[in-house]
C-alpha cells in the first residue's frame, strides 16, 4: 500500500491542544521561568557591572536591550502562567484567551542588531537570543493551542516533509 492511496477519511483531529497540554508545556514553562531567573540576576548583578564600562552608544544600547529583555520575558511570563493555569484547571481557555489578547509581545527578533549591538556584552547578546527562541516556541506552541498549525513553507508539496516540520514547530528546538 502507498501514501497516495489512502483517502481522507475525515476531518483532521486538532492534536494541537493535546500537545500543549502535555509534557512539552512543562518543559517550556520550566525553561522559560529559569531563564526568566536567570536573566534577572544577571542584570542585578554581572550585567550591572558590565554596563559601566561600556562607552555612551553602547551603555544607551545595553539600557534599551536590557529594558527590551525584560519586557519581552514579562510578557513571556504572563502566557506561560496563563497556559499553566488552564492545564492544572484554575481558569478555562476561553478566559484564558482573552487574558492573552491583552498580551501584546513586542521587540521581534527582526529589529535586532544595528550600531554598537556587537559592542554589547557577549552575556547579554545571549540572553536576548533565549529569550527570542523562547518567544518562537511559545508562539508555536500558541498557534496549536488554538487549533491551528503553524504557518509552513505553501511550496512544499511532500506530505510527510509536511507532517515533520509540524512536529517539530510543536516541540520547538531542545
Amino acid at each position: 500500500m502507498r501514501l497516495t492511496d489512502l483517502k481522507e477519511t475525515g476531518p483532521a483531529i486538532a492534536i494541537g491542544p493535546r500537545i500543549v497540554a502535555s509534557g512539552g508545556f512543562d518543559l517550556l514553562y520550566r525553561e522559560g521561568m529559569g531563564l526568566i531567573e536567570d536573566v534577572a540576576a544577571y542584570l542585578d548583578g554581572e550585567g550591572r557591572n558590565e554596563s559601566r564600562i561600556l562607552g555612551r552608544e553602547a551603555s544607551f544600547l545595553y539600557a534599551t536591550e536590557s529594558m527590551r529583555l525584560t519586557t519581552r520575558l514579562m510578557q513571556l511570563a504572563s502566557w506561560l502562567l496563563l497556559q499553566r493555569a488552564v492545564n492544572e484547571g484554575e481558569i478555562s481557555k476561553e478566559n484564558a484567551r482573552s487574558e492573552k489578547e491583552k498580551v501584546k509581545f513586542s521587540a521581534t527578533p527582526s529589529e535586532r542588531g544595528g550600531p554598537g549591538y556587537d559592542q554589547l556584552p557577549e552575556t547579554l547578546r545571549a540572553y536576548i537570543d533565549k529569550g527570542d527562541r523562547l518567544f518562537d516556541r511559545v508562539m508555536q506552541f500558541d498557534t496549536l493551542e488554538r487549533g491551528r498549525m503553524p504557518e509552513l513553507d505553501p511550496g512544499t508539496a511532500n506530505g510527510i516533509a509536511d507532517q515533520l516540520a509540524r512536529l517539530k514547530a510543536a516541540f520547538g528546538r531542545v
